[in-house]
């Protein structure tokens, strides 16, 4: 029953959209948008909580938002540690003691719509502006993302040209917004008239195409060294994801796993990247 429900439901709001849009057109995309852009799960679940609130440091504001940060202290090179969607900072409770035993100064945050931070709905280029806000805060010299937030911190430095950024490491990162808008598509049964009004209203607020927001096109101009891991096997974000980010990325690196899937929590991934950090 439950599976059905995840079938039918989808298109009804699909149903809704492709008719509401012969009417409001404007208001139909921006509600389309909105649904595609919130997450259902990703906030902080009770067995996550004691481990998140021993780490809690500022709530930062920026612009409506309120972004929760988290910090383990060490005298050694500032790590910023960017979670992907449906996620939170709880994501990186392995790494961190890797990183502290090596001095790494860390600093994480929770996106909009995630873990503590306010909002309900999250998208990249909102992310990577209330990252821009974390960085000018913490002043890190690495990041490291995990699948959306590997996009987000690929596209931030793109966006911001920051100096003081040295290394960047993308897990398990898609590439193309493109890819993620035909699948909505595909879900809800929207029609092309709705999927132009959509791309519309996208193009007035964000000033690209979908077609822009292309993780390889911002790795061109990329100043910074990069690491990449992506597993064949990664059933969210596929391997030539990666594979066209380090085509484009001069100063990447990239290492190809195998079975070990999309979250890439394993011991041999966290040994690679504090490798390349010390590198």
């Amino acid at each position: 029953m439950q599976k059905l429900l995840q079938k039918i439901v989808p298109l009804f709001y699909g149903a809704y959209f492709n008719s509401a849009t012969y009417i409001f057109r404007q208001r139909t995309a921006k509600k389309a948008f909105l649904l595609f852009c919130t997450p259902r799960k990703g906030r902080v679940r009770p067995e996550q909580r004691s481990y998140l609130d021993s780490a809690k440091d500022a709530v930062v504001q920026y612009d409506r938002f309120s972004i929760q940060t988290y910090s383990w202290p060490k005298q050694g090179p500032t790590v910023l540690l960017l979670h992907g969607w449906e996620s939170n900072t709880f994501r990186w409770r392995n790494l961190v003691p890797l990183l502290l035993e090596k001095g790494f100064n860390i600093v994480a945050m929770d996106a909009p719509a995630h873990g503590n931070s306010s909002s309900t709905t999250f998208n990249a280029p909102m992310y990577a502006d209330c990252a821009q806000k974390i960085i000018e805060t913490y002043d890190p010299k690495y990041i490291i993302g995990h699948s959306l937030g590997g996009m987000t911190a690929i596209y931030n430095q793109f966006k911001y040209q920051n100096k003081g950024i040295q290394k960047i490491v993308a897990l398990g990162a898609p590439s193309e917004l493109s890819d993620f808008m035909r699948q909505y598509q595909q879900l809800l049964g929207l029609s092309k008239r709705l999927m132009g009004d959509l791309e519309q209203y996208f193009i007035s607020h964000f000033q690209m195409r979908f077609s822009d927001f292309s993780t390889p096109k911002f790795a061109k101009s990329l100043q910074v060294k990069g690491l990449l891991i992506h597993d064949e096997l990664d059933k969210i974000a596929p391997i030539w994801s990666s594979e066209n980010v380090h085509a484009s990325w001069t100063g990447s690196q990239f290492i190809k796993t195998k079975g070990l899937g999309h979250s890439l929590h394993q011991d041999t991934v966290r040994q690679q990247i504090i490798d390349f950090l010390n590198s």
